[in-house]
């Protein structure tokens, strides 16, 4: 029989292979159509009883990104959730009770709903490259792994590194998933089809736990188990706010993973979930985030080579970042003194992210150190990240603008001064287009796109493109002082570090706003920004008026700037700040400390600074941490959480 998203054919041992090759799509995604298809496929298999069945991905993007989210936005009740599991549910316990050698071959993405199909197979190949990484996400939506993921996962890898992956959605890659003993093998692209043969005609026995891990998944240790899970997990997240994990957690614990088993109201129940406010709030971010990504779309530009200029910790990080991305990067600063560092952090994100010699290497390779600057003749894309000086940026895009291709981007990466101020000497000013990316360069997705009164709109969408291919998020917004995030950070800082002026305890301020759901209180984040950045960007929003925060003011004189010093509002040791005990934290305080935040997030909507406030929503949760169980700061405004 001919079907519309599954291909399978016979070979001569009598192995089916089963492609997944999702109609009218660039990714493999299981749609209710697709599922409804696989169970009728898995019908006829069990009717022809080959030898073995080996499943596999007919799309070079990957294996299958995990469920349709897009119909996560059709459901209306609970019961049409429920109808959601059920589906998947019932096609993964039959792929399970096939009566001969299953096998998934696993080359790029496995996610979700994609692994909890892996997982129901006897077998897992993981192909060895980059794009292969497995995980169960469903806690990123506010939702659970509800195919059995909850009930194998453990089965296969032991609670531990279940419990892990499922809590927190991590991935691992090939090799890892190996190690783990969630693949039975990991093997290089040029041999995975006849390694699965092979595995599939051999049918080896399955591999077991080792001893204590089996004996963890007995029903006696599960709640010692959970209950040394549930301490690590409540000192990372509340379950007010996400209650997924904790869900995850008990599911397991009390009914083996059976989403069908919590009665009515029990936290670990499904419907309890999809009722809540925050897996409406988190797929809502999931969607915001595809938008984001789209914005990388418009343009076909594809840059090869970075230049940048300045290798401070900003323009260091971009340029080592853009490196491990595969691009050839040159940084450019005065002198070898200047680049060492620069190098020195380079090489630690590489070995930190890429974990294998060969990559690092390469990584490494692609990054040039450049003191004479001739980087800037071949680049695609040239930024400029120096220190916010007006007339030195000036008479640095004087020459940069002389010596660019026609076709190179021309960026800065200023926080705080005026893309037509910068640009005012340009031959073309049209070139100009800010990229304004964010500390720690490494783990902050947002990078502002930054249209100036005179950048071309091609130049700012290829500009966004770029941001796309070097896997971060693109948002365009208008030439104003502190753009979106800084301009929305700038009130809500100033009143945290004025209430320490009036004696209020950093540790209580801090306190006050993790219990809201920042992911860092007001002034950790001046610390970990940098006092010296917090002081000068201050100065810029308020146009030059104004006294700064005297303990800031103090703080900054004296060099204690932060995290980078070692010293700032706290002692920093080993990456960490020194905390003291806080106080009492009242709604009161929350609300006046969040409330110049709330403000400016209206304030940047209703100037245009961004296209609409759901773009607002994902750019101040991307780049300053929002409460992403609340929606973003519209969006909570916009509902009924917000006291009167």
């Amino acid at each position: 029989m001919a079907h519309k998203h599954w291909k399978l054919d016979t070979d001569r041992d009598n192995i089916a292979w089963l492609t997944f090759d999702k109609a009218e799509a660039s990714t493999n995604t299981l749609s209710g159509a697709v599922v409804a298809e696989f169970s009728a496929v898995l019908d006829e298999l069990r009717a022809s009883n080959p030898r073995a069945l080996v499943i596999r991905s007919g799309k070079s993007s990957g294996f299958i990104a995990g469920a349709d989210v897009e119909e996560f936005t059709t459901i209306a009740s609970t019961d049409d959730a429920l109808a959601i599991v059920r589906r998947g549910w019932d096609v993964m316990n039959k792929l399970a009770a096939l009566p001969f050698p299953t096998l998934a071959l696993v080359n790029g993405f496995c996610m979700g709903g994609g692994l909890e199909l892996a997982l129901a197979c006897r077998y897992r190949i993981a192909v060895d490259q980059p794009g292969t990484r497995f995980a169960l996400p469903e806690v990123m939506l506010g939702i659970l792994p509800g195919w059995g993921g909850v009930m194998r996962l453990p089965r296969v890898v032991g609670p531990t590194a279940a419990l892990d992956m499922m809590m927190t959605g991590r991935s691992v890659d090939a090799r890892r998933a190996k190690l783990m003993g969630l693949a039975d093998a990991s093997v290089p692209p040029r041999v995975m089809d006849n390694s699965a043969r092979i595995m599939a005609l051999e049918a080896p026995p399955q591999k077991k736990l080792p001893v204590l891990q089996s004996l963890m998944n007995l029903p006696l240790l599960r709640p010692l188990v959970a209950s040394m899970a549930r301490k690590q997990l409540a000192a990372r997240v509340q379950r007010e706010h996400y209650p997924a994990p904790y869900a995850i957690l008990e599911l397991w614990q009390k009914y083996d993973g059976d989403p069908f088993a919590p009665p009515a109201g029990d936290p670990a129940s499904v419907a309890t979930l999809v009722e809540g406010n925050t897996a409406r709030n988190l797929i809502r971010i999931f969607f915001l985030q595809e938008r984001m990504k789209s914005l990388g779309k418009e343009s076909g530009f594809e840059a090869r080579h970075v230049h940048v200029i300045g290798a401070g910790v900003m323009g260091g990080d971009v340029a080592a970042w853009c490196a491990m991305r595969g691009l050839t990067v040159t940084l450019q600063d005065q002198n070898a003194g200047a680049l060492a560092p620069a190098m020195k952090r380079a090489h630690a994100l590489f070995k930190r992210r890429l974990r294998d010699q060969r990559l690092i290497r390469d990584a490494a390779d692609r990054l040039i150190p450049d003191i004479a600057g001739d980087g800037a003749r071949r680049a695609d894309v040239i930024i400029e990240a120096i220190f916010e000086n007006l007339e030195v940026k000036r008479e640095l895009f004087a020459k940069l603008e002389a010596v660019a291709k026609p076709g190179a981007i021309l960026a800065t990466n200023t926080s705080s001064l005026k893309l037509a101020d910068i640009g005012a000497n340009f031959a073309n000013p049209s070139r100009l287009v800010g990229i304004h990316f964010f500390n720690p360069v490494a783990q902050m997705q947002l990078v502002e796109i930054v249209s100036g009164a005179n950048t071309d709109g091609e130049t700012a969408r290829m500009a966004a493109a770029f941001v796309r291919q070097i896997d971060k998020l693109p948002l365009h917004v208008k030439d104003s002082p502190g753009f979106l995030v800084n301009r929305v950070l700038g009130p809500y800082l100033n009143q945290a570090l004025r209430m320490v002026d009036d004696g209020m305890a950093p540790e209580t301020l801090d306190a006050a706003m993790t219990r809201f759901g920042m992911p860092m209180g007001p002034i950790e984040l001046a610390d970990t920004v940098g006092l010296d950045i917090c002081m000068h960007a201050g100065k810029a929003l308020a146009g030059g008026g104004g006294e700064p925060p005297k303990k800031l003011a103090d703080l900054v004189a004296a060099g204690n700037l932060g995290k980078k010093s070692g010293r700032g509002f706290y002692a920093w040791q080993n990456g960490k700040p020194q905390k003291g005990a806080a106080a009492a934290v009242t709604q009161e305080l929350i609300e006046r400390l969040i409330a110049p935040y709330l403000k400016e997030a209206q304030a940047v909507v209703a100037e245009g600074i961004v296209t609409d406030a759901d773009l607002a929503d994902a750019g101040l949760i991307f780049g300053t941490g929002f409460a992403p169980f609340l929606g973003g700061p519209l969006n909570y405004l916009a509902s009924d959480s917000v006291r009167p």
